[in-house]
């Protein structure tokens, strides 16, 4: 039988039966539901913290969100940020974090990659998605060490746990120091000074300071001498070739985690592409869409802002951001047996310009993938007769093109054992119906990361 297309039912084809929960539930009943208590023993400054808007807290306060699902650990942080002069909240499961991410919009958060109902990658992802939270500064504190990952999608340091008293106290120190300098550091290396000029005019802000130099030895010379939050760099350079010069920067202690964003016209080799991937934290190669992927690249990684922004770089990140460069033009296949599941994630999925094919069971599940090999992710009910979802994960495994296949696993209930069942049969993550859009696009963004 011929693999199913993408779905287009119309209300005639939708089964008549009683009703179910939605497949995807507002974000804002998530972040209500989420704001989760904390144990009697455990009292942050929730209840002094004002909010108004765009601003965490008071004028006066500077506001650290810990996400931390040791209560021990948060306490003792807690206490150590409380003497630094931080008013504290403290959050022990990722969407609770998230949750008090949007409504106080805190001035720093340590983020906890082991948390107990989503992967800490996730919430730094979603944090970092966020307009209202993005330009957040987020300092990882974790016994895990995925640094390199971390870094490209925004944060500002990496802690590994155990974590020593003075090097504790030094990171706070360090973090009031950052959120207290109203003023961010841009160094741009481009050999062309009238492309310098308009990448300087194109990001520039009253809360930016910006140099420009042209050659790879000017540049190692202002690195040296000038304090920097973010590099933009084109490889073309007269004295030396780029990649040498990212190769040198890398190597200074102080300056290997610099956040640099290659902005190029060079066709790159697949040999070069993976090469800088490794070592820059943002590939944009100069085209129609470059000059607003630079803005936001750069916002990011200088912790602007975005409704502080001038009008015309705000407006060039809201058109940005009505596309999803991460989801347009990738395929996913989804399971279910529930059609009206399949809509609703349709639905939802078109909307980022992706391309949608359907199974309505397991077997079907697996022709489908077979006759579609360009499918970059799966959507797998586990819930399913004959052939359930975990088997039929297990069967794709089995087959080499499939292996590494992002598959994420889609369940009725959270319940006890879920996850590692789900990871057990093969799945890359899981996540649990009624499906949280935020959440689904999240390790949609995570899993089909090149």
């Amino acid at each position: 039988a011929p693999a199913p297309g993408p779905l287009s039912p119309g209300p005639a084809e939708l089964p008549v039966a009683a009703p179910e929960p939605p497949a995807t539930v507002p974000t804002v009943d998530r972040l209500e539901r989420s704001l989760s208590p904390l144990p009697d023993s455990l009292t942050d400054d929730r209840a002094q913290v004002q909010t108004d808007g765009n601003a965490p807290g008071n004028a006066s306060d500077q506001v650290l969100l810990v996400i931390e699902d040791d209560p021990n650990f948060a306490r003792i942080l807690l206490d150590m940020a409380r003497g630094q002069g931080f008013k504290v909240l403290v959050a022990l499961e990722g969407q609770s974090g998230l949750a008090m991410a949007q409504r106080f919009v805190p001035n720093a958060i340590t983020l906890d990659l082991h948390l107990p109902d989503m992967d800490g990658l996730a919430v730094l992802e979603q944090l970092k998605h966020d307009p209202t939270t993005r330009h957040i500064p987020v300092h990882v504190m974790t016994v895990n060490d995925q640094q390199p990952r971390e870094f490209q999608m925004g944060a500002i340091a990496h802690i590994q746990k155990p974590v020593a008293p003075e090097v504790l106290s030094q990171t706070l120190l360090d973090i009031k120091q950052f959120v207290e300098r109203r003023v961010r550091y841009l160094l741009v290396i481009e050999d062309d000074p009238v492309q310098a000029q308009s990448i300087i005019e194109l990001i520039g802000g009253p809360e930016v300071t910006s140099t420009a130099v042209h050659t790879g030895t000017a540049a190692l010379a202002a690195l040296r001498s000038q304090p920097c939050d973010c590099i933009v760099l084109d490889l073309g350079l007269p004295d030396m070739n780029g990649f040498e010069l990212i190769e040198q920067i890398k190597q200074d202690p102080a300056l290997v985690r610099l956040p640099i964003i290659v902005y190029t016209g060079k066709d790159l080799t697949e040999a070069e592409e993976t090469q800088l991937r490794r070592l820059a934290e943002t590939i944009i190669i100069k085209d129609v869409r470059s000059p607003e992927r630079l803005l936001d690249e750069t916002a990011l990684f200088l912790h602007r802002v975005q409704a502080n922004l001038p009008p015309s770089q705000q407006q060039m990140l809201e058109r940005l951001q009505q596309s999803d460069p991460a989801l347009a033009g990738k395929k996913v296949l989804i399971v279910d047996d529930d059609v009206r599941n399949v809509f609703a994630l349709t639905s939802l999925l078109e909307q980022y310009d992706m391309e949608v094919v359907f199974a309505e069971n397991g077997r079907d599940g697996l022709t489908t993938l077979r006759a579609n090999p360009d499918v970059g992710l799966v959507l797998m009910d586990v819930m399913m007769p004959e052939l359930d979802g975990y088997e039929t994960t297990r069967l794709i495994r089995r087959q080499e093109p499939f292996r590494s296949l992002p598959i994420i696993a889609l369940t009725a209930k959270a319940m006890q054992g879920d996850r590692e069942k789900c990871i057990e049969a093969g799945a890359s993550d899981y996540i649990t119906k009624p499906i949280d859009t935020e959440q689904l696009l999240t390790l949609l963004r995570l899993w089909l990361y090149t």
